[in-house]
């Protein structure tokens, strides 16, 4: 084989995965930028409900009540029969 077949080759068979790995290595950097956006908004919105005594900005909705409920039976439970059966 020459070498322009060996360049060839080459080209085709890594060049696809050079070129996903420089889209991937991207959009890793494009995630990071998403993900400190994130948590920068929801430091200031805890920092904003600390103030407010727990109410969120803007009208939005109020935090769940968390002080335990009695359980409620949904349906009837019936026994389960336990008698001795063999095997037939």
């Amino acid at each position: 084989m020459s070498t322009a077949t060996d360049l060839v080759t080459a080209a085709v068979l890594f060049g696809p995965g050079i070129a996903g790995t420089a889209a991937y290595l991207h959009t890793q950097r494009g995630w990071r930028t998403d993900a400190a956006a994130v948590e920068t908004v929801l430091a200031e919105s805890a920092a904003h409900r600390a103030a407010d005594n727990g109410t969120p900005p803007r009208g939005g909705e109020p935090a769940p009540d968390t002080t335990e409920a009695e359980p409620v039976r949904l349906a009837t439970v019936l026994p389960f029969p336990t008698t001795n059966r063999r095997a037939a």
